[in-house]
């Protein structure tokens, strides 16, 4: 990632097991500027309408069945 190398959230962050984060590249194509990182090395590149899109599912509670299972 050559964009910001600060996290603009971490998740979880009580631990030091590389907890997922969420960054904005800015030097990212559009398509691709939202990284999240996950706690296995592994990257979600997304647009930042695409990511609002997954913060409005979020918050209509569309997304609750995956954290309830």
């Amino acid at each position: 990632m050559t964009g910001s190398t600060e996290p603009l959230a971490t998740f979880c962050g009580n631990c030091n097991c590389g907890c997922p984060q969420l960054f904005v590249d800015e030097s990212a194509p559009a398509e691709r500027r939202i990284v999240i990182t996950d706690d296995f090395g592994q990257r979600v590149e997304m647009s930042a309408d695409q990511f609002g899109s997954l913060i409005e599912e979020a918050k209509a509670g569309h997304l609750d069945a995956a954290v309830s299972a």
